[in-house]
């Protein structure tokens, strides 16, 4: 049982056209007695005239039926073929139409579905009832609606139906209503079995939280046992601690007793000049600010280096420490940034370099003066960017480094001489700290004598306890061009000396106090005494001057400084034997 079919336009035409001849008859007949010739060819003409826009008219008609016959066919084989159930209901229900799939869904033959009422086939009481107002609503509000009842099918099962409805008029019958129904068993069924899953995970949730919570109160009272066995303990470890403290008493109040006379761990001294040292480690220390550390050799530079990054935020990192000085010129790269396999000649792994190390701490560059300058730019590049690439590698590594550097040289010269870039130094000098030789802080070294006696002593199992009055003048009117570095080679080689429990000197320290006169002839006195302690050195050392036996380590200078201070003072190597090493 498909959808109605309206009249066929072609009979309208016909019909227009015989009702059309009928008039043109009557006028004839009309104007026929009465007419002239030259009227009635007029008529005739008129009526040829209306003829063709007739024929035109039934033309366009004709053209018109057939598309609206190719549409209605289409429309109703979209209407048979849907693949939902499409009914028409008037307001009582009663089914008008039906679609092919529509009668599969109740299991019935299409042809014994016409005007028959829907309500048929209502599984329930309810379920007619709603289907009642469903429909009455649907007349009523003229917008679709939706609505869910059982069907019982003509083989006797039962499906739930999904019912969209809508109005719809049709000629002058009146309404009529539009409804697709779809088959939701499987769908019910969907929901009833997550439903019930549901549920059971709700039952299984609340099992397991009520396990979880007769747990959590076992838990409680073993933490509770716990914090009772800690506490008992507390008393126990308490009283280990006194003990420890009393065993280490004697070394905690000798380590108090030296700390007490300096403030930056290894920085020993009370002059005016080291505490202006001090007071700009204080100040540049939490910052992240490059610090360009000036003076010369061995007056502390890498302990001040050390005390800076212990006090910054950077302390849990670590500090890289980097001789510019030491490390060979065809290394010095590699080393500082890294290489990869195969970068040159020998690289056979691939290698971090100081300042990858140094990602998140510090890097202290000692004797930056001595950088070759091929290196200074990419130097300049990390300052600037913190950024570089390994030797061999064209991948850039982004690094958080805080740049210490230090030297003995005087960079400006150096600048002038064109051996240090003068944008380099300006990186580098953002915060320079000066620091003072021992022969302008003498009033430091009982301290510092002190503090090398009590850690030598530990060292060598010594006992050495007192220092003279005649030593410390000595050792006070001494030059020190090896500054706190050479002063701690001569106090451990006394210490080791030593007989009893009184520093001695092998040193020719006795022979260094001033003589009396101007100014002038006491600094000449000292720079001759100074030349024959040096020369005295070397003599020892057979004028070597580098190594394990060399006099640069007894006098506990760099190699570089006591030749500078050789050349100063005219001392020339002089042939001893075959192991003399010229200068």
């Amino acid at each position: 049982m498909g959808i109605d079919k309206d009249e066929s336009p072609i009979k309208a035409s016909a019909e227009q056209r015989s009702l059309a001849r009928d008039r043109v008859r009557a006028k004839m007949a009309e104007l026929h007695l009465s007419c002239t010739v030259e009227s009635a060819q007029k008529i005739v003409h008129e009526f040829e005239i209306n003829q063709i826009d007739l024929e035109m008219q039934n033309d366009e008609l004709r053209q018109t039926s057939e598309e609206l016959e190719i549409s209605r066919d289409t429309y109703a084989d979209l209407f048979d073929f849907a693949p939902v159930g499409l009914f028409t209901f008037d307001a009582l229900g009663t089914i008008r139409t039906v679609n092919i799939t529509g009668a599969q869904l109740l299991e019935t033959e299409r042809r014994l579905l016409g005007g028959k009422s829907l309500t048929g086939f209502i599984a329930t009481a309810d379920g007619k009832e709603t289907f009642s107002n469903h429909l009455r609503l649907v007349l009523q509000r003229r917008v679709m609606l939706r609505c869910e009842i059982r069907l019982t099918r003509n083989d006797g099962t039962v499906i739930h139906g999904q019912l969209q409805s809508v109005a719809i008029t049709k000629g002058k019958k009146g309404g009529h209503i539009l409804t697709a129904i779809t088959d939701g068993t499987v769908r019910k069924q969907l929901e009833e079995s997550l439903r019930k899953a549901h549920d059971s995970l709700e039952t299984a949730v609340r099992e397991r939280t009520r396990e979880l919570i007769g747990l959590n109160a076992l838990l409680t009272q073993e933490i509770e046992v716990r914090k009772r066995a800690e506490e008992s303990l507390q008393g126990t470890y308490a009283e280990i601690n006194r003990l420890k403290d009393r065993l280490q008493a004697e070394n905690i109040y000798l380590q108090h007793e030296v700390a007490r006379q300096f403030n930056f761990g290894e920085i020993i001294g009370q002059s005016d000049s080291l505490k202006r040292v001090f007071l700009q480690v204080e100040q540049v220390a939490p910052m992240n600010a490059t610090v360009l550390l000036l003076g010369e050799t061995g007056t502390g530079k890498g302990v001040v280096a050390r005390a800076i990054h212990c006090s910054s935020t950077r302390k849990d990192r670590p500090l890289i420490t980097v001789d510019c000085a030491t490390l060979p010129a065809n290394l010095i790269e590699s080393e500082l940034f890294g290489r990869e396999k195969g970068a040159f000649t020998g690289a056979n792994v691939r290698q971090a370099g100081r300042f990858e190390l140094a990602n998140g701490g510090t890097i202290f560059l000692d004797e930056i003066g001595d950088l070759p300058p091929e290196l200074q730019s990419k130097l300049l590049r990390v300052i600037q960017d913190g950024e570089f690439e390994r030797l061999g590698s064209p991948r850039t590594i982004k690094i958080d480094v805080r740049i210490i550097a230090a030297t003995n040289r005087n960079l400006e010269d150096e600048i002038r001489s064109g051996r240090f870039r003068e944008d380099l130094f300006y990186r580098l000098n953002v915060f320079p700290v000066k620091m003072p030789p021992l022969r302008q802080r003498k009033e430091d070294i009982p301290l510092l004598v002190k503090h090398f006696i009590a850690k030598y002593n530990q060292k060598n199992g010594k006992k050495v306890e007192t220092v003279s009055k005649d030593t410390l003048d000595a050792l006070q009117e001494y030059h020190w061009p090896g500054n706190v570095r050479e002063l701690e080679s001569v106090i451990e080689r006394a210490v080791i000396t030593s007989q009893g429990t009184a520093l001695q000197i092998v040193d020719r320290f006795d022979a260094f106090r001033k003589t009396p006169g101007p100014a002038e002839q006491n600094i000449k006195a000292l720079g001759e005494l100074e030349r024959d302690h040096i020369i005295q050195v070397l003599r020892k050392t057979g004028w070597r001057i580098n190594g394990n036996k060399g006099a640069a380590l007894l006098l506990g200078l760099n190699p570089s400084t006591l030749r500078a201070r050789m050349r100063k003072l005219g001392i020339t190597c002089q042939k001893y034997d075959k192991n003399i090493i010229h200068i």
